[in-house]
């Protein structure tokens, strides 16, 4: 299965799954513990969804600079700083969604 095709049918579910997540009970207000249940849950999917593509975004830059150092060793010093750049730029994503992660999960719920 293609990449493309599997981002495509990532999309759709996520889509599909959008108003399940909003429907209200009929005729009931939103309680405040369900405010908490949501949050927890969208914290902990976000923070594994992070994780997981910015493990593999690292894992693939790491393997494209050890196959350019491994062709041209003279450009090590060159790479390697890229490389360190670009592992960092990449790491401080996944932490910042792990702060909106720690926010959302002690969030207090609007009205009390």
């Amino acid at each position: 299965m293609s990449k493309r095709a599997v981002v495509t049918l990532t999309l759709l579910w996520i889509a599909g799954m959008a108003p399940l997540v909003a429907q209200e009970p009929a005729g009931a207000a939103p309680a405040s513990s369900e405010l908490v249940k949501w949050s927890i849950i969208t914290a902990g999917f976000a923070l594994a969804i992070a994780a997981a593509f910015g493990a593999l975004s690292q894992a693939r830059g790491l393997s494209a600079a050890a196959e350019g150092i491994a062709r041209n060793p003279s450009a090590a010093g060159e790479i390697r700083g890229a490389l360190i750049l670009g592992l960092v730029l990449i790491e401080s994503l996944v932490i910042y969604v792990l702060l909106i992660s720690l926010i959302l999960f002690f969030l207090k719920p609007f009205g009390g």
